[in-house]
Parts: C-alpha cells; structure tokens; sequence
C-alpha cells in the first residue's frame, strides 16, 4: 500500500443526509479525483453512522488512515447540531492524524453536485433552517463551474417566497432540502430539480474544496495552515436566548438594573444583571437602551465631530444584522451594577459576510486594559454566528495606535479614502480575519510530578528519549478523557500507575453568567470552539509531567469521554470528537457515566479510598445517595423529586440579584449570616425514606424576600444566605446520616460540584465523627465537572476491556444503577 498522504477525506451532516467522499490530491494541478463517494440517510442518526461509514468507505477504496492528506468537512448552513456532529469528529480525526481541515460550505456542496449534473444556469439553493425559515444561496452555474452570488443568510420561507416573486427568473434552478417542506412555495419561482440533487454529495464536498484549492482559498496539503481548533460551524444567527437579550436590552426600561429595588422581584427579573466583571475589574455585556446616552457621550469625548449622536447610536439596537458591545467598571465580587460607569462600546454592521465595524470606543482612562481587543473579539462572536466570514473598517490615517491594534488581529489596509472624516482627514480601509475569543484551558488541581527522564509512581520506568516512531515507557495504558456534559470543555491524561498526568478545563461560566444559567445552544457552540485546544493543552501538560518533549495522539492508548447524562447538544460535541479521535489514532473508544466520574473523583488524591461508601452525589443537575458496594456496582438510596441542591442555590442567587453561578456566592454571604435567623422549611427531613426536595425551600426562600420588599424592609443578604443553606445542609446530613446506618457503610463520601460548599463539608465531618465512618472528599477543584474523574472511570473500563463502537451516540439521561 503507498504511505504517501494523498487522499482527502470529506464528510457532511448538515441535513438528514449524511455525504462521504474520498478524493486523490494533486498539488501540480490543484486537482482532486473523486477516488469514491457515497451518501446515506441518517434521520437524525448522523452521530451513530457517520464514522462507521467513512471506516467502510475507505475500507473498500483501500485507503488507509496514513494516506490521509486533509480532511474536508461542511460547514453549514444546516441543522445546529448536524453541523456540530460532522465538525467535531473532523477535528478529531484530522487531530489524530495530524493533518489539516478545510472547512467547506454545505450549500457550495450543493451547487457543485448540481454542476456536475450538468446544470447551467441560475441556481438557487434553499436549505431547512427549521423554525419555517431556509438559509438561501443564489448562484451562477457555467461551464466554467459554479460562482456564488449571495451570501449565507437566515429568513422566513414565506418572506423569502415573497422575495422571489418581485425577482422573477425564467432560467433559475431550485435545489435544497427546504424544499421537502416548501415545494409548494418555490414552485413558481423556477425549476425545482430532482430530490436527489438537493443535498450534499461526496463529490460536490470535493469539488468545492477544489475550487476553493484553486482560488487560493486553502491549500488541502498545509497542516500548519489549516488548524482543526480554526475550524468553526456556519450559523447565520445567534441563539434564541442570544435573540431575545437583544430585543430585550433594546428597550429603555431599566432591563439592566435588574429591578432590585422594586417591591416584588421574580427570580428572571434578576438574571439580565449577573454579568461579573473580570480580573481588571472590567464587565462585558451587550449594550443595552439604558446606556445610549452614555455611549453619545463617550463619542463626543473621544470622536470630536464625528462622533455618533444619541438618536444614531438608539437605532442601532434591536437591528438583526447589527451588533453592539459595551464594556463597564465594576467590582469583580459582585454582579454588574446598573450604576456601574461605561467605559468602552463597539458595533459593527453584517453585510453581505462580512462584518463592517462601525464604532470603537474606550474611555481614555481605561486604555491599556486591552478593552478595544476584547470588544471586537465579543462583536465578532457574535457576527461569526449571523453569517460573517470577513472583517472591515476604516481608520483615521494619522491614528497610529488603533492600526497597531488592527494589525495585531491581522488586518490589512486595502485602500485609503480621501477626505473622509469631517474634518478632512484621510481614512484607511482595512480587511481581515473575524478576531477570536479563545477559551483558556488551565490547569485543574496538581498533576504528576515532572522529573525530567523519569514517572513517578510504583513500577515507574525511564522515559525513552521522544521520536517518530518511539512507544513511551511508563505505566500503560495511556488514557485521554474528555468532558463536555455542560458547560466546562475539560480534557486530562491518566495513565497505567493512576497518575493524573494532566487534569485541564475551559470554562463557560462568563457566556452563560448574564443569563443566569447554562444555555445549552451557547454550551454547544464554545464546545465545538474549546474542544480541539483543551486536548492540546492536555497533551502537552502530560508530556512535561512525562519528561518528553511532546505526546500525540498516536502515543495513547485509548480515548474516552462522558457519554451521557447530561446535555445532549454538548455530550454530541465531545463524543463525537473523541470518536474522531480515536479513530485517526487507531486506538479503543471508551465511554463514561457522568455520574460514575464523580463517584470516582474521591480517588483523586486519595487513591487508598475504595468501596464500600455511601456517596452524597450534589451537584446543579442532580441530589442522590447511592451505595457503592463496588466499583461499578451502585444502588441509588434516593433522590430528589424536583429540583437539584445546585439548582436550588442559583435560583435564590437570582432571587437576590447575586449572579451566577449562585453556589459560591451564596456561600460567600451565609459565612457572614446567622443560620438560625430565619426558619425556612426542611423539606421531607422527616419523610421517612431518603429522597429530597429542594423546590418547596426555594419557594419559601422567593416568598420571604418577595415579602420583605413588600414590607419595605432592606434585605439581610447574609442571613438570608446561611439560613438558606442551614435549611439545605440539615436535610442532606441527616439523610446521609440515616444512609449510612441502613447500609453498614465504613465510608461516606462526597461528589458534584455543590460537594465543595464549605458548610456542607464541615457538616459532614461532624457527623462522620460522630457515627464513626470515614470521610473521603473530593479536592475542591474535583468536585465540578472535570475529566480527571473521567480519566479515573475509564482506567478501570479500559482495563476490564469495556470498549465502545464507533456507533455510540450521546444519551442525555443515563442510569447510574445499569451498567454499560
């Protein structure tokens, strides 16, 4: 077999269609050879067949993993999710292989399966965006090939219906999959071809990365060039909780105050406010109505007479294809206040793909807080989710600084526009990359200690200097997990001797802050961001922690990932990637319960700790007890019939216009209060059984605060807090009490994120003194979500031979009592 790379892999799930092809590059002249293509109806099963597809594609074309120059995958416009399945395994199979991945546009694939067809003409694709809306793309097809006329965009099918009706075209084509549910809206306005033109094709993906190839667009052959972590889905429009914030803060009515000073307060009223300020003492947030005339007057101090007046900078809120940032001084230990002073604004205008910045402001005092850079990156986020490709400006010719910072972010001048300022001077026109927001991936807890040449542990071995073909030699096996259940992207490498050889997290938090809580659609989106640079930074921690130099896919002996219960959307995004993953590298696919993870992450830092235990299971999804006669045998004594303990502490955090996420604030406060200040209920403490409830507490928590607003008595915020959590701790120590004498168990101990609650912790030490148990905690960095605990799970599932097909989906309940 030839070992040279050669071949392309391209894969698109855009739609219900899943489409393959398998392509022999040529690089003198820029050609590919369909080597061979298939396309299969998935019916939302995309993530269950597509990498057992493409392992009998190649299979049958004998085209093995190392010949596998680049992988093409389509971008979008299509389903969320579909496009999210076939991008995350592309990162990881082109991760794995350590190659390049181009992404190509779903709807170019289209066009080029119809040129193919032998088509001519104007074309007009419509693809499902559900919702009744379709993502239209008009293009001319020659025999030349196809020329896209119109870029990505979202609109109503009966809008666009009406569009085409005053646009009329005798020679025009219709294709896409939208028409399976509006044929009978487009029908008039052209010729619809045949179904089986109406959706990707093997061949159309590699006939669009060719013409991309051949307009200098990629190069399929640069690796270098065409970074997996790069890659990014095309959306065309933000999140439903991203479009009604907009509409939201477009109107003045004191939306960012939150309302806390008015006599009844819901605990919605109070989510707008939760934006927390970082390190500098800087908070981000959409700019809203209310600060309008801060903005005019911002301008007029740092614009002169160019500046925007009130009336200009008003109608630009609210605006589908516009996007506004403001950046705020705040105090970083407490949720944005409405009368924190505005210190910088950005917007920028999507038109046509790219995104057109209109303003950038910053407070001459806050300069050198790099706010500019951050304001364009969160403008640019945003206009990457409506569609935009590229970034244009103009600048004043004589400012030095602002094209310093432009040309940082790789912007380039174009042209210059004489007189174009009021005052006569001269503006430069500058084009560039979307800016970036990149999610840090850090270190969670300690790691292995690196000694150079060496591993630390028992039966540890002198690591081999590192080499193309070397196998490393410590402790096997090698394990990469990952986690991506909600909202932290965490990756961490075990191996053999139970070490933690890495243990890294990118979190969400600040994207889901101003809104009180997870928003799954985001969660999915920053999954897809983070993923492929919280693995290298995994990788490379591990290395060190090895004495090597570097450690790559190709080194390990497997990969796993949290497969359910969680968010399904995120749960897809990891799954998929580490099946990628796993296949490029050729190595064992292992999946985890996440629920098992926390169980396990008592075994970091503790690694005596073994079954029998009853474990205390709190977290912002879940509250249970369960009895752990073994590893991998679980019984759940009992759980809550409604809301979670975690769950419970952000919706009174809300209530008290505290922010999110609420656990550790609340704790904060009730570490200054009296818990005994106010008798809030024990919910089912005396039920007799060992199942929880934690809504009806929540209630009485909003009720009290509601009444003592209506009262027109000021809020003791600390009392509130500790009498609050003395309400949740009381119920969940005597429980566990009670579980600990009906088991028999001589270890108790704790998982989830609310496991690191210090009352909670000191309450539980108490009681396991007095009932003569021992007590096994997490380390705090533990107790959230992590793959450290994964890794834990999937040392044990590797070494019992518990692997997974490359069929496994993402499941979001998962039954911790069943094994898998």
């Amino acid at each position: 077999m030839n070992t040279q790379r050669s071949f392309v892999l391209a894969f698109d799930t855009a739609n219900e269609v899943i489409a393959i092809g398998l392509g022999k590059l040529d690089a003198a002249t820029q050609s590919i050879e369909c080597v061979a293509s298939v396309e299969v109806e998935a019916r939302r099963a995309s993530n269950t067949q597509l990498l057992p597809r493409i392992d009998e594609l190649c299979a049958q074309a004998g085209v093995g993993r190392g010949e596998i120059a680049c992988v093409a995958v389509g971008r979008g416009p299509g389903s969320f999710t579909g496009v999210r399945i076939a991008l995350a395994c592309a990162k990881g199979i082109s991760s794995a292989l350590e190659v390049g991945l181009v992404g190509v546009s779903s709807l170019d694939a289209v066009a080029w399966g119809a040129w193919k067809a032998s088509e001519r003409g104007s074309l007009l694709v419509v693809a499902d965006a559900m919702r009744r809306e379709v993502y239209p793309v008009e293009y001319r097809l020659s025999d030349a090939g196809t020329e896209r006329v119109t870029a990505d965009r979202v609109i109503k099918a009966d809008a666009f219906a009406e569009e085409l009706g005053a646009t009329s075209a005798s020679d025009r084509l219709i294709a896409g999959d939208a028409l399976r549910k509006y044929a009978d809206l487009f029908e008039g306005a052209g010729a619809l071809l045949p179904e089986a033109l109406w959706t990707p094709t093997g061949a159309g993906l590699l006939m669009a990365l060719r013409a991309a190839w051949r307009a200098g667009e990629c190069d399929p052959l640069d690796a270098e060039r065409h970074d997996p972590a790069f890659a990014l889905p095309v959306y065309t429009r933000l999140s439903d909780a991203e479009e009604n914030e907009r509409q939201r803060l477009a109107r003045a009515d004191g939306a960012l105050a939150g309302k806390r000073g008015s006599k009844h307060v819901t605990m919605n009223d109070t989510a707008i406010a939760n934006a927390r300020a970082n390190g500098e003492g800087i908070a981000y947030k959409p700019l809203d109505a209310c600060h309008v005339a801060d903005v005019a007057a911002l301008e007029a101090a740092v614009m002169g007479t160019d500046a925007w007046n009130e009336t200009l900078v008003a109608d630009e809120l609210g605006r589908a294809d516009r996007v506004w940032w403001a950046a705020y001084a705040a105090d970083p230990k407490m949720p944005l206040s409405a009368e924190a002073p505005l210190v910088g604004y950005a917007g920028g205008w999507v038109v046509d793909g790219d995104l057109q910045i209109l303003k950038v402001g910053v407070d001459p005092a806050w300069r050198r807080h790099g706010i500019a850079r951050v304001l364009l990156a969160r403008v640019a986020d945003d206009a990457r989710n409506l569609g935009a490709r590229t970034s244009s400006l103009e600048v004043r010719a004589a400012n030095a600084g602002a094209q310093a910072l432009y040309a940082a972010l790789g912007y380039e001048v174009l042209g210059r526009r004489p007189r174009y300022y009021s005052d006569g001077e001269d503006a430069l026109i500058m084009q560039g990359p979307l800016p970036t927001i990149t999610l840090a991936a850090v270190p969670n807890g300690a790691v292995a200690d690196a000694r150079p040449g060496y591993v630390s542990g028992p039966g540890a071995t002198e690591v081999a200097p590192y080499g193309e073909s070397d196998v490393i030699a410590t402790n096997h096996p090698l394990i990469l997990a990952i986690e991506s259940s909600c909202d932290e992207t965490a990756a961490a490498v075990i191996d053999g001797g139970e070490a933690l050889r890495s243990d890294v997290v990118a979190t969400q938090v600040d994207f889901h802050a101003r809104f009180g809580g997870v928003v799954p659609e985001i969660a999915s989106r920053k999954h897809i961001e983070a993923i492929c640079g919280v693995c290298d930074e995994a990788l490379d921690v591990a290395a060190a922690s090895l004495g090597r130099s570097s450690l790559r896919w190709r080194d390990l002996d497997a990969v796993a990932v949290t497969y359910a219960p969680g968010l399904v959307g995120a749960l897809v995004v990891g799954v998929a990637f580490a099946k990628g993953a796993a296949w490029g590298a050729d190595i064992p696919f292992i999946v985890v319960n996440h629920l098992e993870g926390h169980l396990y992450a008592n075994k970091i830092g503790r690694p005596d700790f073994a079954p029998p235990a009853v474990v205390s299971l709190v977290s912002g999804g879940n509250t249970m007890l369960v009895y752990m006669a073994d590893w991998g045998d679980y019984r759940v004594l009992g759980t809550t019939i409604d809301d979670a303990v975690g769950e419970a502490f952000d919706k009174v955090a809300k209530a008290l216009g505290l922010g999110y996420p609420g656990g550790p604030v609340v704790s904060k406060f009730a570490a200054e209060g009296d818990p005994d200040a106010i008798p809030f209920p024990r919910a089912m403490l005396h039920s007799g059984d060992l199942r929880f409830s934690l809504s009806g507490l929540k209630t009485a928590v909003v009720t009290y605060i509601n009444n003592e607003r209506a009262a027109g008595r000021e809020l003791n915020v600390p009392d509130i807090c500790a009498s609050f959590t003395a309400a949740v701790v009381d119920v969940q120590v005597a429980k566990a009490r009670a579980a600990l004498r009906e088991t028999g168990a001589p270890t108790f101990c704790l998982g989830g994120g609310v496991a690191a609650n210090p009352t909670l912790r000191a309450a539980y030490e108490q009681m396991c003194a007095e009932e003569g148990v021992r007590l096994v905690m997490p380390p705090l960095a533990s107790c959230g979500d992590n793959a450290g605990m994964i890794a834990e799970v999937a040392l044990d599932r590797y070494r019992a031979g518990a692997f997974s097909p490359l069929s496994t989906d993402a499941l979001a309940h998962g039954d911790l009592e069943v094994p898998y």
